[in-house]
């Protein structure tokens, strides 16, 4: 696979300023293969439940992505604690009681996108990625489907897809189970633009 030595599978385990650090410590041919990098300049992540009981919702805007126009490998690191909730209460039970965010502080997805896309090229596309989804700490393989809309210097990307809270060990204690769907509806937007180095 083209770009192994700086695979972004293996980048995104460590932290963004150390990421970016390695990036540009590993050579000349390294770097004009970060050409074709891109990062995100701003994120929106909402999940969604639904119970006849009570409606809950959420909204994230730190989640990071990183997005390879060469080898369309993708990496999502999402802030489990940066979720926020209309109610204060809901949210500390978010964290503390459901995806105890102090042991599992991020959610992440790792993948690559199954279509061929012309980043030089502004259009929509019908697209899909494939990879390992990271949820209080159990790893599921799964297929997210999106648009990708490439414009003049960046590209969005939207996707919408569900999660099964069985899949990932998320357990609701008994008091409060009627009030938490067992599958949560969760939408992302994430803004793309060339990484650039900044200025020291």
């Amino acid at each position: 696979m083209m770009y192994q030595s700086v695979s972004l599978r293996v980048l995104w385990l460590y932290k963004p300023s150390f990421l970016w650090t390695v990036l540009f410590c590993i050579g000349a041919s390294v770097l004009t293969q970060a050409q074709n990098l891109y990062t995100s300049s701003s994120s929106e992540v909402k999940f969604f439940s639904s119970t006849p009981l009570e409606d809950i919702e959420a909204v994230n805007k730190a989640s990071q992505s990183m997005l390879n126009g060469v080898t369309k490998e993708i990496a999502v690191k999402v802030p489990v604690k940066s979720f926020v909730f209309p109610k204060s209460l809901m949210q500390e039970h978010f964290n503390e009681n459901y995806m105890e965010s102090d042991k599992y502080p991020y959610a992440i997805f790792k993948g690559k996108i199954n279509e061929a896309i012309d980043f030089t090229k502004p259009g929509t596309y019908d697209v899909s990625a494939t990879g390992k989804l990271n949820i209080h700490g159990v790893e599921r393989d799964q297929t997210l489907k999106g648009k990708l809309t490439v414009q003049s210097g960046k590209a969005l990307l939207d996707a919408a897809f569900d999660v099964l809270l069985v899949d990932h060990k998320i357990k609701v204690p008994e008091v409060v189970f009627a009030k938490i769907a067992e599958k949560i509806a969760v939408t992302t937007h994430f803004v793309y633009v060339p990484y650039e180095k900044k200025a020291q």
